[in-house]
């Protein structure tokens, strides 16, 4: 058993990592430990990492940059700013949401895997402000390109979830062209 915040990464961020752009910021919100930021800086990217905990932020200040904050009850400490990558596992706040989607970078993506709907049948978070609504991260990133959705049941530990990978177009037609653009037809 590990303690909590000093799990493997998850399985999800593990596997939609590659779309983040070499050597790209990284944000994890609701950070605890820094499991995540530790996969990211391990891969060469500059992380920041936010959390209410200090012991959390103490844990992490050697990885990047750690910022304590209350973000349920306080203010958003990274107002305009964007980053390459945007990443929550296991947290939500629904007031949050639109920020989170905001410091999605152009050419960033957004990895957000969360409870659901059905998780209080097997365990907590039971209630259903801590439980996502049924397509609710589709709606949440309706601005952005959804590359990846799922939401369901997932064992060991037995959960539901609900989780997306969501890229934000980038913003200037000079730049690369998507990653996931179709062929022009000749």
């Amino acid at each position: 058993m590990h303690k909590h915040g000093l799990e493997p990464p998850s399985e999800w961020v593990q596997r939609w990592s590659h779309l983040v752009p070499a050597g790209g910021s990284v944000l994890d919100v609701a950070c605890g430990h820094g499991r995540h930021m530790r996969w990211f800086a391990s891969r060469g990217h500059t992380v920041t990492g936010i959390d209410r905990s200090p012991e959390a932020i103490a844990a992490v200040a050697d990885l990047g940059r750690a910022t304590l904050a209350d973000i349920e009850n306080g203010p958003w400490p990274l107002t305009g700013e964007t980053f390459d990558a945007v990443v929550v596992t296991n947290y939500l706040w629904r007031a949050l949401l639109p920020r989170v989607v905001e410091s999605v970078a152009p050419g960033g993506v957004l990895i957000y895997e969360t409870f659901a709907i059905g998780n209080e049948t097997v365990g907590r978070p039971s209630r259903p402000d801590f439980l996502l609504r049924e397509g609710e991260l589709l709606t949440l990133t309706e601005g952005l390109r959804t590359v990846a959705f799922e939401d369901g049941f997932c064992t060991a530990p037995d959960r539901f979830v609900q989780r997306i990978v969501a890229t934000r177009k980038r913003s200037s037609p000079s730049t690369a062209p998507e990653r996931f653009a179709l062929k022009a037809a000749e």
